[in-house]
């Protein structure tokens, strides 16, 4: 009886114990299936932006520059680029490049100050989006300035208080902060402050480039912005304070770099080295050095190779693990499978530059190497038409009213005077693009090269800078302008075409300057109308079929640029008739560029123009946007009636 007892309760036993093991089995299964996996642990991402600056005012790149402490300890700790690039020169351009991936041409955003918001396709997202999408705490501190329509799910937090500090324990951050001390506006002092306003920096003791008069006026100015990186240098200190202070300065990417070039005059807003040349110097953390190449990964290390904010977005994407979309246009250049020697082959970098405010041009570039290629579509416009915003800085005054006195050098003064269809400088001799090789036969197989470069890199990827932006504005289209761009890819082309007519002898393309005169297409006749101006007096001819343009033409477009080869190359007096065409106008960038046209005929041609009673009441009724129009109006009109 009690050995049947004992088997009994074994029994029991092992039912129980299995029955336990089964549950604990079960639980286990289900407790696995709900845990998330471990998550893979990424990188912190920082960017530290200053505005407006060029490398030329460190002394990391240039002995006579800034001394930075704040950056460089992060050089002795990283990586210094030595050839870093905006693909546009001013803010917003540059701004949306770095946020989409995409150059503006091909999603039109190249104006500043956009008139219209572009609307992203759904396909393109704004890279911290993505980060955003990844389950990164992305923070802005607080300068967008984009050219495309909000977008809420871009932050998780944007604003003048915006940290990381916010974020669940943890989790992985990007975090972007802009330093607003060293923007051009710091440089609109009033004239009497180079007397009473004492700058760390010796005025006396500055370098000034060979481009510039040697004036009290511009050594006060250079001496000023010098003094101005120092603070923010001091500024960007605080923010590396907190990273140290959180523990996170080893697992954070830290990126210092200026948004475009600048600030003296003639570098933002310009396609010039001293306008899109950046600083850029990015420390890598101890804890994250696997994600970079070989030769990468010590200390102090200098990089030669061509990168620009093309490259940013699919960077940060790279070291967070993100992939890119496949419409993005740059390419990667930190990863564990790019070295320093693949990085130093990277040699091209392509530019742009359209509408700064009420200033309007049409110009590219390329960066090959030690070469540099501009492309001029609008060559009789001088780089320092007035623009309003520019001239309030005192430097830029002075430098203009020497070249109304004839007191600048050849090289001072070509700023002010018409361009050359095409560019071409020797940047290892000559780094300020003060010798143009272009119509030297020593460089003619560069110029070749270069050019054809440029048109390759046009017809892989649609420059909706072609069409003129008050035509493209009111273009009725369901579709994003990126998807219009490759939609028209083809006829954006042939305006191209027409364009690069100007870079043929006049006796080669007559004829076709004459079809395209009379083309159905008015983009085509705009285009062309430009390429006759440029010839100047070989282009008289066309004179009278350009004034039937003039007369009978249904575009405000066409009409526009006929009135403009009248005047230049005519003689024409343009008074009444733009008068006419500025009251027909029934858009505001109709009247803008009307009087980009109007500002080059005073400035030319010395015409004066009467303003009508209502020439600053914007058409919009957008008060955004009117407020902004107003403005440009408003200083045109200042300028040209006087």
């Amino acid at each position: 009886m009690r050995k049947f007892i004992s088997v009994i309760r074994l029994k029991v036993v092992f039912l129980i114990v299995l029955s336990f093991s089964i549950v604990s089995y079960c639980n286990a299964e289900s407790s696995s299936s709900k845990m998330p996996a471990k998550l893979e642990k990424k990188p912190n991402i920082v960017w530290l932006i200053t505005e407006d600056n060029s490398k030329h005012y460190l002394k990391l790149y240039d002995e006579n520059g800034a001394k930075m402490p704040t950056i460089e300890k992060l050089a002795k700790n990283g990586l210094v680029f030595d050839n870093a690039f905006s693909n546009t020169p001013v803010c917003s351009t540059a701004r949306t490049t770095l946020a989409t991936g995409l150059y503006g041409t091909s999603i039109g955003t190249m104006n500043h100050r956009s008139y219209h918001k572009v609307t992203l396709p759904d396909n393109v997202k704004p890279f911290s989006q993505l980060l955003k999408q990844a389950g990164y705490y992305t923070t802005n501190n607080v300068k967008t300035d984009y050219n495309f329509a909000p977008i809420p799910e871009v932050w998780s937090e944007s604003s003048k208080k915006a940290n990381w500090r916010n974020r669940q324990e943890g989790q992985p951050f990007f975090h972007m902060q802009t330093f607003a001390i060293t923007h051009e506006g710091k440089l609109h002092f009033k004239k009497g402050q180079i007397q009473n306003v004492v700058t760390k920096h010796d005025p006396k003791k500055v370098k000034l480039a060979p481009i510039y008069p040697d004036t009290p006026t511009f050594r006060y100015t250079h001496a000023r912005t010098l003094d101005n990186h120092q603070k923010a240098d001091s500024q960007m200190a605080n923010v590396i304070k907190q990273l140290e202070q959180d523990g996170e300065l080893e697992n954070t990417f830290i990126f210092y770099f200026g948004d475009h070039g600048g600030v003296l005059p003639g570098s933002k807003g310009y396609l010039f080295e001293h306008g899109l040349s950046v600083p850029l110097v990015i420390r890598v953390p101890e804890n994250f050095k696997h994600l970079v190449g070989d030769g990468l990964k010590t200390a102090n290390t200098r990089v030669s190779g061509l990168v620009s904010f093309i490259d940013f977005a699919p960077t940060v994407l790279e070291l967070a693990g993100v992939a890119s979309p496949k419409e993005y246009h740059g390419k990667s250049f930190l990863s564990a499978n790019t070295s320093l020697e693949k990085l130093n082959k990277r040699d091209e970098v392509y530019a742009q530059a359209d509408r700064f405010d009420e200033k309007s041009d049409l110009v590219r570039s390329l960066r090959k190497g030690n070469f540099k290629y501009i492309r001029n579509y609008q060559p009789y416009y001088p780089d320092g038409l007035e623009n309003f915003y520019r001239y309030k800085q005192a430097a830029f005054q002075e430098w203009r009213n020497l070249f109304l006195q004839g007191k600048l050098t050849p090289q001072q003064a070509a700023f002010f005077e018409p361009k050359s269809a095409e560019g071409l400088y020797d940047l290892a001799n000559d780094p300020w693009e003060m010798t143009n090789l272009a119509n030297n036969p020593a460089f003619h197989e560069k110029l070749l090269q270069l050019r054809k470069l440029v048109q390759q890199h046009q017809a892989q990827i649609p420059d909706l800078g072609f069409i003129a932006e008050s035509k493209l504005v009111q273009t009725s289209t369901d579709k994003s302008f990126y998807e219009l761009g490759y939609q028209q890819q083809d006829r954006i082309q042939a305006l191209i075409q027409v364009a690069d007519l100007q870079l043929q002898p006049f006796s080669k393309v007559k004829n076709q300057l004459s079809l395209a005169l009379d083309n159905k297409d008015d983009d085509m006749v705009y285009r062309a109308l430009i390429v006759a101006t440029s010839f100047d007096q070989q282009a008289l001819k066309f004179a009278p079929q350009i004034k039937a343009l003039l007369d009978h033409s249904k575009s405000i477009q066409v009409q526009s640029r006929a009135l403009e080869f009248l005047t230049m190359v005519d003689g024409f007096d343009p008074s009444k008739t733009f008068t006419r065409l500025y009251q027909s106008a029934q858009h505001d960038l109709e009247r803008v560029e009307l009087l980009n046209i109007a500002t080059l005929l005073k400035e030319q041609r010395g015409f004066i123009f009467n303003q009508p009673s209502d020439a600053t009441t914007p058409l919009t009724e957008n008060d955004k946007l009117a407020k902004m129009v107003k403005v440009w109006l408003k200083n045109r009109w200042g300028f040209i009636s006087k």
